[in-house]
């Protein structure tokens, strides 16, 4: 079954394609500041925030969480999904999919062929050609399986669907799957629900230095700060779960992460200034009137 392209730039809009032109743009006072769309295979986001749907207290929750985060990609696991009958069981049914690209993830999966299974499970449920891939190494640690992820991604390549996988933090695995064909690299900032935020920046930049699709920041984020630093470092998004979920008030989290992930894209992109060991006056003594 083939999954549709979703493109929430027209979905919003009514219209079919946009054109390269027409970047997306935030209003700041009047003046339109462009930014480029996230681009992953045929799909565009403006959003650069990717919401989990797990771990919430209740679907009403969840639904508004989603809302106020502003993404409009989520992901959901597959394995997660109860198909049992029952509607009100069935997070599918909660989530507005004319709004909401769906992101099936692999999580649970513990090795190469399971989480091609479940992949495949989820495109002929129609969900979406998007995988999210994890094939996890450890339960204790949560961390991927360096040689299941990429044999895994290889095959899923193949298969034609549109990989983003889960890794760690290492620039030379980035490589390698970007080579293996992943539409985007997406290490970890740091175990996946330790709140820890990114540990490691300076690996963050050198896998941006080394590969050319989107890097994304997966895991481990608990706070609206966590996102802003990662966006600071120049990643294309965040992808985040339970920092939503667990907060006390899951929906004002959702717009504190959304509001947090577009300050520090802008603040990358406005470039912040150099660091200095002593002070630089604001109102220099140069052509003061004496």
């Amino acid at each position: 079954m083939n999954a549709p392209h979703f493109d929430p730039l027209a979905a919003r809009s009514g219209a079919g394609e946009i054109p390269a032109a027409e970047s997306p743009a935030i209003e700041f006072r009047g003046e339109a500041l462009a930014d480029d769309p996230l681009v992953l295979g045929k799909h565009r986001f403006r959003s650069r925030l990717i919401v989990g749907t797990g771990k919430y207290a209740d679907f009403e929750i969840m639904r508004r969480a989603l809302e106020e985060s502003g993404a409009e990609m989520i992901t959901v696991a597959v394995r997660r999904v109860d198909f049992s009958g029952d509607p009100s069981k069935n997070l599918l049914n909660y989530i507005d999919r004319g709004r909401y690209a769906i992101l099936p993830n692999t999580a649970g999966c513990y090795n190469a062929e399971e989480a091609i299974r479940v992949a495949c499970l989820g495109r002929e449920l129609g969900i979406s050609d998007l995988v999210k891939l994890e094939v996890l190494g450890d339960p204790r640690t949560l961390l991927p399986d360096p040689i299941e992820t990429l044999k895994a991604t290889e095959r899923l390549v193949k298969d034609g669907f549109t990989v983003l996988v889960y890794t760690t933090d290492d620039p030379i695995m980035a490589r390698r799957l970007q080579d293996a064909g992943a539409t985007s690299v997406m290490p970890a900032g740091s175990p996946i629900g330790s709140g820890q935020g990114v540990l490691n920046p300076n690996n963050i930049r050198i896998i941006l230095e080394s590969v050319t699709v989107p890097v994304i920041v997966d895991a481990g984020v608990g706070t609206a700060s966590d996102v802003a630093v990662a966006m600071e470092l120049g990643v294309a998004g965040v992808l985040l779960n339970t920092g939503i979920a667990l907060a006390r008030e899951p929906v004002r989290m959702a717009r504190a992460m959304r509001l947090a992930t577009q300050a520090g894209r802008d603040a990358f992109l406005a470039g912040r200034i150099p660091r200095r060991l002593y002070a630089s006056a604001s109102s220099p003594l140069d052509g003061v009137v004496r």
